[in-house]
C-alpha cells in the first residue's frame, strides 16, 4: 500500500499544477451577447430621467457580438438606431416590434452606437462594440514568449471604448534595458491620434526602472527605454491618459482624461517551466506509489 504521505503529496503538486496552469490564462469579459430589456411603463415620460428606458441603458459587446432587446412594456416599440434630434443612422433597425417578442442586432464594426425608439423618442441607448483585442480596459497582460521571439503587441481599450493604446515591448532580460513603444489609437478607425499626453511608469519587484511624466507625443507614438533591469521577472507597465490636444491648450483636451491602464509583462518561458516541473514531480511521486505496491514487501 503506498503511504499517506505520498498521496497526499502527489495531490497536492496535482492540484498546485493545475491552479498554476488556471492563472497562467489570461481571463477575458464574455460580451458574446448581451440582453437589454424595454420596461413597463417606457412608453410615458419619465423613464429618461434616470435611463432606464432600456435597461441597462449603455452596455458593452465585443466585434461580432450580438444585442438582443425584448420589448417587456405594453406597448409597441422600436429600436432605431441613431437619436431622436438627429434621426435613424440605418445602422440597425427593428421596426415596431409589439409587448412580449424581441429583437436582435449583431454588431460587426467597433464604435459607439446610439438608439432610439421612434414611437416614444425620449426612450435612448447607447451600444459601444469594442474589438476583440486582448483583455478588458485598465487590466492588460502582455505574455511575452522565450527566446528567439523578441518583443510582443498588446493593446488596452479606454472604458468608453474609443480610444485604444497598443503597446510593442521587448522581452525583460536581467542586465539589459527594455523598449517600449506605445501608440494611441482610434477604436474606430483605427488611426493613430495625434497630439497624445501621458503619463508612463514601468517597475519591476517594486522598483521604479521607467518614470515619464506629461509625455507629449504629436504624431501619438511614443519610444521609450528602461534602465538595465535586475532580473528576467514580470514588468509592470502603467499608463495615464492625460488627454489630446497640444501642450498649451490643456483646457481644450479631449478624453479619456486621466484613466489608467495596467499592463504586465510576465515572461511565458518561467511559468511554462515551473508547470512542467510541477507535473513532473507530481508524475514521479505517483509512480512511486504505483511501483510501491507492485514491488511485494520481503
Amino acid at each position: 500500500m503506498p503511504s499517506k504521505k505520498k498521496i497526499v503529496l502527489g495531490s497536492l503538486l496535482l492540484l498546485f499544477t493545475l491552479s498554476l496552469i488556471s492563472a497562467a490564462s489570461p481571463a477575458f469579459a464574455d460580451h458574446a451577447t448581451v440582453s437589454v430589456s424595454a420596461p413597463q411603463g417606457t412608453s410615458v415620460p419619465g423613464c429618461e430621467v434616470t435611463n432606464e428606458c432600456f435597461v441597462p441603458y449603455e452596455v458593452t459587446i465585443d466585434v461580432g457580438g450580438e444585442v438582443t432587446w425584448s420589448n417587456d412594456d405594453t406597448a409597441a416599440h422600436t429600436v432605431t438606431a441613431g437619436s431622436a434630434g438627429q434621426g435613424p443612422s440605418g445602422v440597425f433597425d427593428s421596426s415596431l416590434f409589439m409587448a412580449g417578442t424581441t429583437f436582435s442586432h449583431k454588431f460587426e464594426a467597433a464604435g459607439e452606437f446610439t438608439y432610439f425608439c421612434m414611437v416614444h423618442p425620449w426612450m435612448e441607448g447607447v451600444v459601444t462594440v469594442q474589438a476583440d483585442e486582448g483583455p478588458e480596459p485598465g487590466d492588460g497582460t502582455i505574455i511575452v514568449g522565450a527566446p528567439p521571439e523578441d518583443e510582443t503587441t498588446v493593446t488596452g481599450i479606454s472604458e468608453d471604448g474609443k480610444v485604444r493604446a497598443e503597446i510593442i515591448v521587448s522581452n525583460p532580460v536581467a542586465d539589459e534595458e527594455m523598449s517600449l513603444e506605445i501608440k494611441f489609437r482610434d477604436s474606430s478607425g483605427g488611426s493613430v491620434i495625434k497630439h497624445a499626453n501621458y503619463n508612463l511608469m514601468v517597475s519591476q519587484n517594486g522598483k521604479e526602472v521607467l518614470s515619464v511624466l506629461g509625455a507629449h507625443e504629436h504624431e501619438g507614438t511614443g519610444m521609450h527605454s528602461t534602465e538595465p533591469l535586475d532580473s528576467a521577472d514580470q514588468v509592470d507597465i502603467k499608463v495615464t491618459v492625460l488627454g489630446f490636444g497640444l501642450p498649451d491648450e490643456e483646457d481644450n483636451w479631449t478624453g479619456p482624461r486621466g484613466e489608467i491602464l495596467m499592463f504586465n509583462v510576465v515572461p511565458e518561458f518561467g511559468a511554462i517551466a515551473t508547470v512542467v516541473m510541477l507535473a513532473a514531480i507530481g508524475a514521479v511521486v505517483l509512480m512511486s506509489s504505483k511501483y510501491s505496491r507492485a514491488i511485494p514487501k520481503l
